[in-house]
């Protein structure tokens, strides 16, 4: 179904035509809808939802907005989707790229300015990344945006990439298993927080939304500092790829198969509770009463 060149969204008109696009694109829209069905994003038994898909002008966010637009442009989601950009007023920034590709894609958006630059570069001391502020001021930016408009989700372009990366960062630097969950709920407990990414790999990403020529805009703020703990957990992945390829997939895979009782939180899994064979036969017998 997804080879009918007649039968296509707008923001997939022009695609290439070569069978290795094709198998790009299939695998991509496969294993977001994977996604979305293995973690339940739907409700398909609630009213019609209405999704806020964020949309920053990177490659990671056009690819979500075109596969999420796919899906429902086919029936396989049935949801309302609003793009979001969020203008942080940074220096240079193209205002005008992301309207306009938006509405020549028909496809139903906001676009917001917020001078978050100005304050991330006044509150973080010279030498400090920005990353941590920057987000947290959008993503408060957002979920107002998602409640003003009556949504109930706020759609991240995350992929199973970054994932990994922030994985390894708790891990070396917060000192914890943790990463980005596919789906969650915001701390006000009002609004979701969808990845439906997560299963797609980060080079897919890049391949699929290049080879749409998506004007892509890239983010001067945090992509302008060096030596960003992220970047550094990222050519640590890259070299174990190297080495092996398929590394990064296998590591994923773990994610999703973890084992509480081989691990060492006791508040995730009883290890005082636990009993040998012997024990438990100990105690069914001192449950039997005693013969008069």
């Amino acid at each position: 179904m997804l080879d009918q060149d007649d039968d296509i969204h707008p923001l997939f008109a022009g695609a290439p035509r070569t069978t290795e696009f094709k198998k790009l694109r299939k695998r991509i829209v496969r294993a977001t809808r994977e996604a979305v069905e293995q973690y339940g994003m739907v409700d398909a038994e609630g009213p019609r939802a209405k999704w806020l898909v964020c949309l920053s002008g990177g490659k990671d966010s056009y690819t979500l907005l075109a596969v999420l637009h796919e899906l429902q442009w086919r029936g396989l989601l049935p949801v309302d989707l609003l793009a979001c950009n969020l203008d942080q007023g940074q220096p240079g920034f193209p205002a005008t790229v992301l309207p306009e590709f938006l509405a020549r894609m028909g496809v139903p958006h906001r676009v917001e300015y917020q001078d978050t630059y100005s304050v991330v570069v006044d509150k973080v001391p010279a030498g400090r990344t920005y990353c941590a502020l920057c987000s947290r001021l959008r993503r408060g930016n957002l979920y107002r945006i998602a409640r003003e408009e009556g949504c109930s989700a706020v759609v991240l372009g995350h992929h199973r990439d970054d994932i990994l990366e922030t994985f390894f960062m708790n891990l070396f630097h917060g000192g914890r298993l943790a990463t980005m969950p596919p789906k969650l709920v915001n701390e006000e407990g009002d609004l979701f927080v969808f990845r439906p990414l997560a299963h797609v790999a980060e080079a897919d990403c890049a391949r699929f939304a290049a080879a749409m020529n998506y004007p892509i805009i890239p983010c001067d703020l945090c992509g302008s500092q060096d030596g960003l703990q992220r970047q550094q957990v990222k050519r640590i992945l890259d070299g174990w790829e190297s080495n092996s390829p398929g590394r990064r997939q296998v590591m994923f895979r773990a994610l999703m198969n973890a084992r509480p009782s081989h691990l060492l939180d006791p508040k995730l899994f009883d290890f005082a509770g636990l009993e040998t064979n012997c024990e438990q036969k100990s105690n069914n017998l001192s449950e039997i009463p005693s013969l008069r």
